[in-house]
């Protein structure tokens, strides 16, 4: 029978070590489900490669797991080449488990008083007016930091039961790669972290500057509400057309990436002015009012114009948004003009037994005034 370590050459079945670990296909190779260990699950799947060596088998599983299983790879591994077959891979595992979940529980009890006389030490460095908030059990904290232009910026602040032995994991608005640090236990070392979070805001200074000045004297269509770590901006120019910007967070004043959105009787002189005026990009000017010399105009201001008069609903479904998508296509004839979601569009041409199909394009006539339209096939249709 199977669940007992009984009469020689009877083998244990993985449902009798992990019940809720189910095989997943017929060749026996792919489990996926749960390991429960102290009244613990986790969620985990097994992948045994063809040959059927454990050594070569791919585990996934979740972060709780994975963190607590962190530092101990080597062991794993180490397993997973000596054990006979899964089911004793798995009692193996679940041994391991219980061991580092009682020992996290007798470190939890032991080093609880001594965590957080040393947090609070550190809170009072820092000062308690930067603390935005802090989670019942002291192991989330939110600190808050104004940058020179007193813009707000927070530093999300997930710390170890063993903190400060053991580096924290952090997260906050930046653009381009997550915020880095170094992480030392001796002294004060969330108190050197918050100054690691300071000097790296300090190097962004410039790029929000540069946006914030698009936002306050243009239109901005897309994001709606752009965090600090969005790099780009889809601005309103009128006449249903609008360029999207990609700013360089480092070397904001650098020319960014610009695409234009609309209809080519009106996006095509814009993009041609740009590329004659190319050459006169000055760096010591601001993105906008470089993109502005660039295109020959000024972009339409907040304070002569209202965001509905660049807000269109698309001429097919009657909605601006569409699943946070608003309209980027427009009928080409200038008497027209009308905006469409590219979605919407590509399906009503797809209906329409008149429209053809070339590569990734599809030709059709507007839906408004019978002109040519053509939009790119949407991916996954």
């Amino acid at each position: 029978m199977a669940g007992e370590v009984m009469a020689e050459g009877m083998k244990l079945d993985v449902l009798d070590v992990c019940p809720l670990l189910i095989l997943q296909d017929s060749s026996k190779r792919f489990y996926d489900g749960y390991i429960t260990v102290c009244k613990k699950s986790f969620r985990m799947s097994i992948e045994i490669p063809e040959n059927r060596s454990l050594r070569d088998a791919r585990i996934e599983c979740e972060w709780k797991l994975r963190h607590l299983l962190r530092g101990y790879e080597g062991v794993i591994k180490q397993r997973l080449t000596q054990s006979l077959d899964l089911p004793s891979f798995l009692m193996e595992l679940k041994s391991i488990l219980e061991k580092l979940l009682g020992s996290q529980k007798l470190d939890k009890v032991v080093s609880q008083p001594n965590f957080y006389t040393h947090l609070v030490a550190e809170l009072e460095a820092i000062g308690w007016e930067k603390l935005a908030y802090v989670d019942s059990s002291f192991q989330v904290l939110k600190l808050a930091s104004r940058d020179i232009k007193e813009r707000e910026h927070v530093i999300t602040v997930r710390l170890s039961p063993q903190h400060p032995q053991v580096a924290p994991t952090c997260s906050a608005e930046l653009p381009g790669k997550p915020f880095s640090f170094t992480w030392s236990s001796q002294g004060q070392p969330l108190q050197q972290l918050y100054h690691q979070f300071q000097q790296t805001l300090s190097q962004f200074e410039d790029f929000w500057d540069m946006l914030d000045e698009i936002d306050s004297n243009t239109w901005v269509l897309e994001p709606e509400q752009p965090s600090r770590s969005c790099t780009s901006r889809r601005i309103a120019l009128g006449n249903n057309a609008s360029v999207q910007i990609d700013l360089n967070p480092v070397n904001a004043r650098l020319l960014p990436e610009c695409r234009f959105m609309g209809a080519d009787n009106v996006i095509v002189p814009l993009r041609e002015h740009l590329s004659a005026n190319i050459h006169t990009w000055n760096p010591q000017l601001t993105v906008l009012t470089n993109l502005e010399n660039l295109l020959g105009q000024k972009f339409p201001s907040p304070s002569t114009t209202k965001k509905e008069d660049f807000s269109m609903e698309c001429g097919i479904c009657y909605a601006y948004r569409l699943n946070d998508l608003i309209p980027d296509k427009a009928c080409d004839d200038s008497r027209c003009g009308q905006p469409f979601h590219s979605l919407c569009l590509y399906e009503w041409l797809r209906a329409l037994p008149s429209s053809r199909q070339s590569f990734n394009m599809v030709f059709g006539e507007c839906p408004y005034c019978s002109k040519p339209i053509t939009v790119k096939m949407v991916s996954g249709k």
